[in-house]
């Protein structure tokens, strides 16, 4: 497994955070407290994702959530498949709980770059424009 540049970048408490994560033997010099730790894991997960009010995405992007909420149809076979999140931007889950589904690009040949990934929890709708480099979580009270 590789250690993603944001967790190796901050030293040795990042260390003791891939140590958590992928198992081993911690040393003495990084030994902090797992309440530490999850601090430093969790604003990690929140600088890579930041938030967008559902009134400022695309009108794209309220087409396919509208989509998404009436289950199809899709305009792509790929809507609506696992997304495995390689990238490692988003919170880690298990296998299958996120989906992708294609935000229409005007003037674009394919796909284009833009997705919606939903996660199983209620309104857990992230935005991508730019294939999975960053996301924002929507909040779908403003």
């Amino acid at each position: 497994m590789t250690i993603p540049p944001r967790i190796a970048r901050i030293g040795a408490l990042g260390a003791l955070v891939s140590t958590l994560l992928i198992g081993g033997t911690a040393t003495a010099a990084t030994a902090v407290t797992p309440a530490v730790a999850q601090t430093v894991a969790s604003s990690q997960v929140i600088a890579a994702v930041g938030d967008i009010c559902y009134s400022d995405l695309p009108s794209q992007a309220h087409d396919t959530l509208d989509l998404i909420e009436k289950g199809g149809p899709f305009p792509f076979p790929q809507d609506g498949t696992v997304f495995q999140n390689r990238e490692g931007v988003l919170p880690s889950q298990s296998s299958g709980y996120y989906h992708e589904y294609t935000v229409i690009t005007p003037g674009s040949d394919d796909r284009g770059a833009r997705r919606i990934v939903t996660g199983q929890e209620t309104d857990e709708d992230y935005y991508t424009a730019d294939h999975y480099a960053s996301f924002d979580l929507v909040d779908h009270g403003c």
